[in-house]
């Protein structure tokens, strides 16, 4: 079997994964309008309405502001953890009773062929998790809005085949920034706020030790970061370990405001997994 994961749009102004395992597809967060929404994942060919459900990191207007209108157009099922739906009731719109799916930060559930499973994330939010989802022998992960990367976040996400990992925001570029005021700066350099690109390239050593094989690097700031700075600071991480990017692992930009490609990830049988671009699921 095959595990099948496309970032439709990952950055500060909108983000929305999608991922599928046999019969199974998804997406964890909706946070662009109903129509682009629903433009991206036709764009990789799926219909919205074969969807079993949109999982919810938190209640952020960049993760859910599309989640309402999926919802009640296609009937889609809202997987949250109790402090998130308390959080963003009221940004939904109405949201059939029966849609409402409660989650617990570590309890693993089953979402048709998918294994999920929700755990705690360092974040300004009511009750914030990030998701790795498994599929017979393989598995991928979500590592993003974090304040810090934790030992208990590693944890959770070692040894993913794939894993999008945040790498929000140059500190420098942040912290020069005529648009941000001095609260907004210290939010995002908190404990609880983004990774930067120096905090995402030492998170990216730690995976790569654990056996992951492919990174993307996700959540990027539109104003604070650029994707050739990004990249350019994790490839030079690994640089000076000796790993190569490309030969050694598979790195790439999880883009704002573009549908990436869709990653394949399939097992070696015994020599690990492979993701590989392709144009659809």
């Amino acid at each position: 079997m095959e595990m099948y994961f496309c970032p439709l749009f990952s950055g500060s102004s909108g983000n929305a994964l999608f991922c599928q395992y046999g019969s199974t597809r998804l997406i964890i967060d909706a946070g662009k309008p109903g129509r682009q929404m629903e433009d991206a994942l036709r764009s990789i060919g799926v219909d919205p309405g074969t969807l079993a459900g949109v999982l919810i990191t938190h209640e952020h207007s960049d993760h859910i502001h599309g989640a309402g209108v999926l919802a009640r157009k296609y009937g889609l099922p809202l997987y949250a953890t109790p402090g998130t739906w308390a959080a963003m009731e009221g940004k939904l719109g109405k949201v059939d009773g029966g849609l409402r799916r409660e989650i617990q930060a570590g309890q693993d559930f089953y979402l048709g062929d998918l294994g999920v499973v929700p755990f705690p994330i360092p974040h300004d939010a009511a009750d914030p998790v990030g998701f790795r989802l498994y599929g017979g022998n393989l598995s991928i992960s979500t590592a993003t809005d974090l304040g810090h990367f934790s030992e208990y976040v590693y944890g959770q996400i070692a040894g993913s085949d794939l894993v999008l990992l945040e790498s929000n925001h140059d500190r420098d570029m942040l912290r020069a920034n005529p648009h941000y005021n001095a609260r907004l700066k210290a939010r995002i350099l908190g404990q609880y706020g983004h990774l930067s690109n120096e905090s995402c390239a030492e998170a990216l050593l730690k995976l790569i030790r654990s056996g992951t094989g492919t990174v993307l690097l996700g959540h990027l700031s539109g104003e604070n970061n650029t994707p050739e700075l990004a990249r350019a600071v994790s490839t030079g991480a690994l640089a000076r370990e000796g790993i190569r990017a490309g030969r050694d692992i598979r790195l790439e930009v999880a883009l704002r405001d573009r549908t990436g490609p869709v990653y394949v990830i399939r097992d070696k049988q015994g020599d690990g997994a492979a993701a590989d671009p392709e144009t659809g699921p």
